[in-house]
């Protein structure tokens, strides 16, 4: 009797072993397919806009007073990579206002950023300005300080006016585009405008009005290494 009692409890320990290596086995087997299908994230938190907005028509206004139309078929925002910008990849269109809420100019690109901290736009591929005064402008890239109230670029720029033409591989101008430097520049313009001497408005109606007379002959196409033009009115 006592015999088969040992015997029962021999094989109730050996049961209870089998079942606990059953388990720590299943256990195990659990754990490495749990490792062996785990995923990196696909992307990373930065790469991923926070805000996309399509079919947009807006104002935007600074400090109260509004600044400028955005017209774009895609609006992206990101405000967690390192400068934070908008992202308009499928082109955009602005127009540019004054004080007064006169349109001052009309901006065009395939693709633009703006940079939100430091107010600045970067402009990208078939880059179009046309001001209320006529003048264009034309460059396969462009920034836009709103900062410093200026735009620039060091890539060739064209720009045609009712009085001239100009290309040159360095453009800066102020926002109204009424002032502008550019350097290595070919074109045709008027004596006045390479000396400087039409600086103030007198004098740069004095030389448009020359520029009407039929006896007086255009200059003929010029390369400066550096040329100064501002706007006459």
């Amino acid at each position: 009797m006592e015999g088969e009692i040992n015997k029962h409890t021999t094989l109730k320990k050996i049961l209870h072993i089998f079942i606990f290596s059953f388990l720590l086995l299943a256990l195990s087997t659990s754990c490495q397919e749990a490792v062996e299908h785990t995923a990196p994230a696909i992307n990373e938190r930065d790469s991923v806009s926070t805000m996309t907005t399509y079919g947009v028509n807006t104002l935007i206004s600074d400090s109260g007073v509004i600044k400028y139309r955005i017209v774009t078929e895609e609006w992206e925002v990101n405000t967690v990579r390192h400068p934070s910008f908008w992202a308009f990849n499928k082109g955009v269109f602005m127009e540019q206002f004054d004080e007064k809420f006169h349109v001052e100019a009309y901006v065009q690109a395939d693709t633009a950023y703006f940079y939100d901290q430091e107010k600045l736009w970067e402009l990208r591929s078939r880059v179009r300005i046309l001001t209320k005064d006529g003048l264009r402008f034309s460059s396969e890239q462009l920034f836009w300080d709103q900062m410093k109230h200026e735009f620039y670029s060091n890539v060739f720029s064209k720009l045609v006016t009712p009085e001239r033409t100009l290309e040159g591989s360095y453009f800066r101008s102020d926002e109204r585009m009424t002032k502008y430097y550019v350097s290595n520049t070919k074109g045709s313009f008027e004596k006045g405008d390479i000396d400087g001497s039409n600086n103030n408005s007198d004098t740069a109606h004095a030389a448009q009005d020359s520029m009407q007379k039929p006896q007086r002959q255009m200059a003929t196409p010029q390369r400066r290494t550096t040329t100064s033009i501002p706007l006459t009115h």
